[in-house]
This record gives structure tokens, sequence and C-alpha cells, in this order.
């Protein structure tokens, strides 16, 4: 290192004061005292514009010695322009139409968790305890009457009700019925059940929309099904539109889930009985009116009536001998029973002749007769014994 020139101090490499204050640079930079006169020289002019150009370039290139990394300005973001034009995002909005599909599904899905627990199961049975028939019937009261079709109770004289959440009923018989209309009303034992209400006065026209709902237990045959009024009569109602043959009993609902039909034939042709033709059939129910089976009673043997008893054997008690003395009398009531082979299995006395001799002659002479065969039967019969 070489020494510096007379009224200054030289650094080592890296450093110079100024001012007293140290600024790292890359080569030897003298400077003159604080207080002092400066005289620079062009060697100094130079040298300060070196450094100046130096320092402020490898700040803006790399760090100052003394400040962290945290404390650095950042850099400046990229400028966007704002006169760019963006790129326009595809619409999230549904379009008119799939709105009102949704909102369609979302009614349909109402009214059949609604209903759903008024539709049942209906099987029915035969004399010898055989299935004869299962379809659908609804509730239509909260005491257990329920509506299904004729053609389903024809010859039974027995059946349950199945609801959706497991519960069997028995039905007691059947309240009316109507080969006509193929609508039958019966009667369940139950406590208290949901049930659907009946709309009478229908106004329903071609184009109308309907919903046929059938039972849980029919599975995804079972499930709401969305249909259209094809053509309507006063008691008969055709949709247009194939239904499963489960559907048959079902009920046909409106929009707000009151009944307009019953469905009495289904698969690739639809029909149903209206809800006035069956409001017409209930009214032929009387207050008092007993459910019961017709099948039963037509099914039950009637009951020949059972012959008369004929007794085919009967002596006369013989007089005891031990009385012989005339004038000597007695009249007395004796219950013969006989068994089913004619036989007499008892003798009561009924009234006693006075004479122990007598009753006893009588008991021994009755144990002798004979009827012909029967059920078993009994028979009173008067005795008189008489000296002459």
């Amino acid at each position: 290192m070489q020494p510096a020139a007379s009224g200054r101090r030289c650094f080592p490499p890296g450093f110079c004061r100024l001012d007293w204050t140290a600024v790292r640079v890359p080569h030897y930079v003298c400077v003159t005292p604080k207080f002092r006169q400066f005289r620079p020289t062009l060697g100094c002019s130079l040298c300060l514009a070196f450094l100046v150009t130096v320092g402020c370039g490898r700040k803006s290139a790399s760090q100052i010695v003394g400040e962290s990394p945290t404390q650095q300005s950042p850099s400046a973001p990229p400028i966007t322009n704002v006169n760019q034009s963006a790129t326009p995002l595809p619409s999230t909005s549904p379009s008119p139409a799939a709105e009102a599909a949704r909102t369609a599904s979302a009614d349909l899905a109402k009214l059949e968790s609604k209903v759903k627990p008024c539709v049942i199961w209906v099987s029915v049975f035969g004399p010898s305890g055989n299935l004869l028939r299962t379809e659908s019937g609804f509730f239509i009261s909260a005491d257990g009457r329920f509506v299904t079709t004729a053609r389903t109770v024809e010859g039974g004289i027995n059946a349950v009700a199945k609801t959706g959440d497991g519960g069997i009923y028995n039905v007691t018989g059947i309240l009316t019925s109507s080969k006509e209309l193929d609508l039958a009303v019966l009667q369940a034992d139950v406590k208290r059940v949901p049930f659907v209400e009946l709309k009478t006065n229908a106004n329903l026209s071609v184009g109308t929309g309907v919903v046929v709902v059938g039972s849980a237990l029919a599975a995804n045959e079972g499930s709401a099904r969305q249909m259209q009024i094809a053509t309507q009569e006063a008691d008969r109602l055709e949709m247009a539109g194939a239904t499963s043959p489960s559907s048959v009993g079902s009920p046909v609902l409106d929009e707000t889930g009151a009944v307009v039909g019953v469905v009495t034939s289904a698969w690739e042709k639809t029909t149903a009985r209206s809800s006035a033709a069956l409001e017409s059939l209930l009214s032929r129910v009387a207050v008092d009116t007993q459910a019961r089976w017709p099948a039963m009673a037509e099914t039950r043997a009637t009951p020949k009536p059972t012959p008369k008893p004929r007794i085919v054997y009967a002596p006369a008690p013989a007089f005891p001998p031990g009385v012989s003395r005339s004038g000597v009398s007695g009249t007395g009531r004796f219950r013969l029973t006989f068994d089913p082979n004619g036989n007499v299995t008892n003798v009561q006395v009924v009234k006693s002749t006075g004479n122990p001799y007598f009753d006893q002659a009588a008991i021994k002479t009755f144990r002798q007769w004979k009827s012909a065969p029967s059920h078993g039967w009994e028979a009173t019969v008067p005795v008189t014994f008489q000296t002459r």
C-alpha cells in the first residue's frame, strides 16, 4: 500500500470515509477530512463520479450493507394495461327451461312423499288360504277405510293391507263393491292411518296433468308418474302413457294431492274411474254398515236339518213282582240320554212314582231302549204303574 498524499488519509481497498461516513467501494478512494477545505483535483473528481455510478448501480442490483432483505424496496409489480379487453366468462345462471324442469321435479317429489304413506298393498286370500291376488289400494279415511278394484277382492274371504313402513293390518271385510265400476271399498282393522282426500268436483279436461302414485312395496314400479288426460267421460278417465300392472288400484291425483280417480287398468293403456264415480259408490254405505266377506257366506256349507230322533226299541216296564196288592199305583217321568249309536247311557228320575220298586223297574227297562243313530239326544218318558 502506498502512503497517501499530505493532508489526506487512505483506507484499505473497499472503504472510504466521506464526511465521516463509510461507503463500500471496490477501489482506493481518498477524501479530505471533515472541516478541511476540499481541493478537488481531476483525479478525485473522476474517482467521485465513479463512486456514485458504481454505488447506485450496485444498490439497484444487490443488497446495501447493513440492510436486511426484508428492508429492501420490493420490486415494482408489472403494470397491467387496464384498457386490455377481458375474456367474457360463461353464464352460470340456469336457463328458464332448466329452472322449470327443476321446479317440477321438486314439486313431484314433495307430492309423492305426502301421498306415499296412504298407498297400500292389498293381498287377498281364498277359502283354502291360498293367495288369490295382490294389488294396490289407498286409505280414504283415518279409521282404515280404503279403496281398491272389485276384481282384487272377488272370491276372497280374507285379506291383509300392507303399508310401506312395514305395517300389516287385517281387513275385516267389504263395505261395498261394484263390478260395473270395478271399485270396492273395504275396512281395515286399524286405529289411525294417513289418508288422501277425494276431489269430487274435479274439472278435468283433455291435456290436464295428473300424477299416479303406487305403493312403496312395488319398488320402482310404485314411483310417482306424471301423465296427462287423453280422454274424459263422466265416470271414466283415460291417460296418455303406459303404467305398470302394479299401478292398478292406485290413486290418480291433481297437483294438490287430492284424488281425482282410481286406476282400474294399466300397461299400454291406462284407464281410471273418476272420483265422482267413487263418491257415488261411497254413498251406498250406510252409517251402520258392517264390513263382511260375501264369499265367506257362500262357501259355508248349509247345515242339513237333523233328522228327528226315532226310538226303534221301547219295551214297557214290567210290574215289580214284590208289589202285588191291589190298588197300588204310581206315575212318574224319566229322562233318557241316547248316544250317537242309539244306546241309552243314562236314566234320570225327573219325577218319582212314589214307590222305589216302581222306579227301579222303570230304570231297568229304560236302559234297554234303543234309538236310530243320531248326533245324540235326550227324551223324557212318562210311566204309570197300576194294579188291577
